[in-house]
């Protein structure tokens, strides 16, 4: 049986959606190239991408509705089916998973019912497990929306879904404020995030991180030293005589120690 057209947006909304689709097309020097912001943004319409979105993205970018489906259906932020008004994801990647991320997404979904990809009955909540967010000094790191909840536990990533779920302000660890996944896909459509709170928000990298960038740029960095427990702690090392551990220390190497290069394997004895 064949499939039906998908139908129109009511007069109304397409003529808001193509005003700020023309809009969204004007950045770009190719009209294809326009193609992931418009998903979005008939993503906010519906907080999904339908029949109707992909149909009015190709009519708008004289693309085949192949085309857009096939980038639509490539990409895992655009949604296919109705889904919560929060996307509440846990990393589940390697450094995340081990810090307990893995605990964390098996007692979501225990809590609330549901499985990957799956919305609670009341419309509020998607649960689903993502990829690596590049948040790995906040492991384990929860993303509401795509907003930064770090350093996550099972109590704390249950007791968010509960405020979200109740209709609570709930804050993100670092970013912007939260808003409703309708509202998020316009903001990654490319229109101006203008809320309270919102043009002020900043990210930033974690310790580890800037631990690392001040290595790089030759600073000394204050030893970390983890003593066996019930050990008195040693006094702390000078400041620039310390280092992170063993492997950081300069090592007598040719390259290092000039006066002992180290020579060709068997060159001792002859």
């Amino acid at each position: 049986m064949p499939q039906l057209p998908a139908p129109d947006y009511p007069d109304d909304v397409r003529a808001r959606l193509e005003a700020d689709g023309r809009e969204i097309i004007a950045r770009y020097p190719g009209s294809r190239s326009a193609l992931l912001p418009l998903l979005h943004l008939v993503q906010s319409e519906e907080g999904y991408v339908s029949r109707t979105g992909m149909r009015f993205c190709a009519e708008l970018l004289g693309l085949t509705t192949a085309e857009v489906t096939a980038v639509a259906t490539f990409y895992s932020m655009y949604r296919r089916k109705p889904s919560g008004e929060y996307q509440v994801g846990v990393c589940t990647n390697t450094l995340c998973a081990v810090m307990g991320g893995d605990a964390i997404f098996e007692e979501l979904k225990e809590h609330l019912g549901v499985g990957n990809n799956e919305t609670t009955e009341d419309g509020k909540v998607t649960l689903e497990h993502i990829e690596c967010n590049a948040a790995c000094d906040f492991a384990p790191v929860v993303m509401v929306n795509w907003e930064f909840f770090d350093n996550q536990t099972p109590e704390s990533a249950k007791k968010l879904v509960d405020d979200l779920r109740a209709g609570e302000q709930v804050s993100p660890t670092r970013g912007a404020p939260l808003c409703g996944y309708k509202e998020t896909a316009r903001i990654l459509a490319g229109f101006p995030d203008e809320r309270p709170g919102a043009v002020e928000a900043t990210g930033g990298a974690g310790p580890a991180s800037l631990i690392g960038l001040r290595l790089a740029k030759g600073e000394g960095v204050p030893a970390r030293v983890v003593h066996p427990r019930g050990e008195v702690p040693r006094e702390r090392p000078q400041p620039g005589s310390e280092h992170l551990s063993s492997h950081d220390a300069p090592q007598k190497t040719s390259a290092s120690d000039p006066d002992n290069p180290a020579g060709p394997v068997g060159e001792e004895g002859e």
